[in-house]
């Protein structure tokens, strides 16, 4: 047995890893997660780039979760041929029939304005080439196949799929794999394959804690967080409240550019339980983003899958509706009339990085006025406005001007749907013992680095590998 690592390898976005193998005499590839990369114009060309194998070859696909770095490509390999089943959970399909389509039309609204400005005589270059269209997200939609967690699968003679939670984002799961290896002795038993996907914090609010397994014979781990550790949840409540309750005193608005899945349905959460805790006052939250109130929406139906926490606090909100105003935009004309309002407004809004989306129009608005802030709340990758702004940038080019960067900007690390060294370590920590192999990837190369020495100075594990994308490694 082989695995290929096409994508978040030494790297955080692109997630792909590619299992060749020989069960019971038949042949078989396939993919964990099928991701897109994000950060400027080299994760452009890469999302161009042919798959390693033609896609009619794969077999099936298992997908840890919904966030694009993960399941972005999953229609044009469709669109390029792949025709079997991509296993995922229930709540993990319910948020791809948002996010895929979101993409998918992102995509074609880049190529729209490209040529119109083309038209304009304002476009140099080739035009962009979309990566896939709608009809493409619905062949894919129509190839998943939803497992629950603990249900454990039969794929086919040989090999089975068990998912777990993983407390990363609604609907994601690690993925225990049993492969019958025939290359393997066959006195050791079918082969356990783990991929982690993306890990989350433990005790924190909206997801439970990520579920630790006893054994494995192949670790795939991410460590986007690998080399280093966020601030505890109450420091973390603790800035956010004096961000916000300055910023309001002194005629500003709080934008808080946010993924619309997880991190903003994470936030709400965090700051209905400060307002309940009378900590904060009422507040006026705007969620701005089409993708987030319908993945809020999905949350809400799948409350059972939240903690308890949680679960509690969206009781009491609908039993205090006069404690915050929680509101959804419903449409672009109510997106448009954010940008009057001055001050007091707390507004959450799409893409996390800063790359597309209505954020750009609330930072075109609100980056040049001093009593404004702006909250970075997740990853930024290289690259991204969102990282950009993290590293002090003076300016930033939004909507064809140079906007000056007046506002002030926090990086409040503790909201991370990503563990730390500390839980990833904690989460290592639950194997009875050393897995066979572990391949430490979805990381920047500094990360993966110090959590390899971790993982050898904590834990006595051996020789982790860090690979590079495109190597292949017997397993």
């Amino acid at each position: 047995m082989h695995i290929s690592f096409e994508g978040a390898a030494s790297e955080v976005t692109g997630s792909r890893y590619r299992v060749v193998a020989t069960v019971q005499g038949r042949p078989l590839q396939f993919l964990v997660d099928c991701g897109m990369f994000q950060g400027g114009r080299d994760a452009d060309d890469k999302n161009l780039e042919s798959f390693k194998v033609p896609p009619s070859e794969l077999d099936w696909v298992v997908l840890t979760h919904a966030h694009i770095d993960h399941s972005g490509m999953l229609p044009r390999l469709c669109a390029k041929g792949f025709r079997g089943p991509i296993f995922c959970t229930p709540a993990t399909l319910s948020l791809l029939q948002v996010l895929l389509m979101d993409s998918a039309h992102i995509q074609g609204q880049e190529l729209e304005r490209a040529v119109d400005r083309q038209a304009k005589g304002k476009w140099r270059g080739p035009l962009p080439e979309p990566l896939y269209s709608s009809l493409d997200v619905e062949q894919c939609l129509s190839q998943c196949r939803p497992i629950s967690l603990h249900q454990r699968h039969s794929i086919c003679d040989g090999v089975d799929l068990e998912f777990f939670d993983a407390g990363h984002i609604l609907g994601a799961a690690i993925a225990r794999i049993h492969l019958a290896d025939d290359e393997a002795p066959a006195e050791s038993g079918p082969k356990r394959l783990v991929f982690t996907g993306d890990i989350g914090t433990r005790d924190r609010p909206l997801m439970n804690n990520p579920e630790r397994l006893p054994d494995a014979d192949v670790l795939v781990i991410e460590s986007t967080y690998g080399d280093r550790l966020h601030r505890s949840l109450q420091s973390t409540e603790d800035e956010l409240v004096d961000i916000i309750q300055r910023t309001i005193a002194q005629g500003g608005n709080v934008i808080i550019p946010a993924f619309a899945v997880g991190r903003t349905q994470e936030i709400i959460a965090i700051l209905i339980d400060l307002i309940q805790k009378q900590r904060l006052p009422f507040l006026s939250i705007f969620v701005d983003s089409p993708m987030a109130t319908q993945a809020s929406k999905i949350t809400e139906k799948n409350l059972r899958l939240l903690n308890e926490r949680t679960q509690s606090l969206y009781h009491w909100l609908a039993a205090h509706p006069n404690a915050a105003r929680v509101r959804f935009t419903a449409d672009v004309n109510e997106s448009k009339a954010l940008n009057q309002i001055k001050a007091g407004a707390v507004i959450l809004s799409a893409s996390g990085m800063c790359e597309a989306g209505r954020i750009i129009h609330h930072l075109f608005w609100n980056l040049p006025r001093p009593q404004s802030a702006v909250v970075i709340a997740g990853f930024q990758a290289a690259g991204t406005r969102g990282r950009l702004l993290v590293d002090g940038q003076k300016t930033l080019r939004l909507l064809g001007q140079e906007v000056p960067v007046k506002a002030s900007i926090h990086t409040v690390g503790g909201l991370s749907a990503h563990g730390d060294q500390s839980d990833l370590l904690w989460w290592c920590q639950g194997f009875e013992h050393e897995p066979s192999k572990v391949f430490i990837t979805h990381g920047e190369r500094t990360a993966s680095e110090n959590f390899a020495v971790v993982l050898q100075s904590e834990l006595g594990w051996k020789a982790p590998i860090i690979p590079h994308r495109g190597q292949l490694f017997p397993c």
